[in-house]
């Protein structure tokens, strides 16, 4: 028995959603999304309820229960709030710069690192060291947001990188220097 994929979804005002064979297509006022279901999987629109079902018990067909419910409820969050992951950029001199779909990074190499957002992604730069990804597709959101965080992983000595909005980084203790006998002369 899955908790998650027993759970039925609301379909907010605003948001259609529209089943056609094994594709459900997801539009609102943010953008359309669609997904490709696997067959053993049955999906059925209820007024304004989802309610996913499986026709198995097999472990395979289980997992993708509660998955199926959870990638359909956050195309419906997508396309109606839009899904959003915010990054700093910490350094002496670290800053961005945003130029219609492009993002240019600035970060300590020789060279400035330009990032393209895919259709479906936007790029607002708040600030000259905060960016705001934001779409209506939570896995591309996320997937360009750690492609961003990827062009300068946060240093473990200094902290200087990209992280995250709020995320802590662990720092290392530095080399200790140790006056042994051949330093005590």
């Amino acid at each position: 028995m899955s908790r998650v994929g027993n759970s039925p979804i609301l379909i907010p005002a605003g948001v259609t959603v529209e089943k056609a064979g094994n594709v459900v297509n997801v539009s609102g006022p943010k953008g359309n999304l669609s997904l490709n279901i696997n067959p053993s999987i049955a999906v059925e629109i209820e007024g304004n309820q989802i309610v996913v079902k499986r026709d198995s018990d097999q472990k395979k067909v289980r997992s993708l229960h509660g998955l199926t419910r959870n990638l359909i409820a956050n195309m419906i969050i997508g396309v109606n709030i839009l899904w959003s992951k915010k990054l700093e950029l910490v350094g002496v001199g670290f800053r961005a710069q945003g130029s219609g779909n492009k993002l240019v990074l600035n970060v300590g190499y020789s060279h400035p690192v330009e990032v393209v957002a895919p259709d479906g992604v936007n790029f607002e730069v708040t600030d000259t060291t905060k960016i705001k990804v934001s779409g209506a597709d939570k896995e591309l959101v996320g997937q360009i947001s750690a492609n961003i965080k990827k062009v300068r992983v946060p240093d473990v000595y200094k902290g200087k990188g990209i992280r995250y909005e709020g995320e802590y980084i662990r720092k290392k203790v530095g080399k200790s220097a140790k006056v042994g006998a051949a330093g005590a002369a």
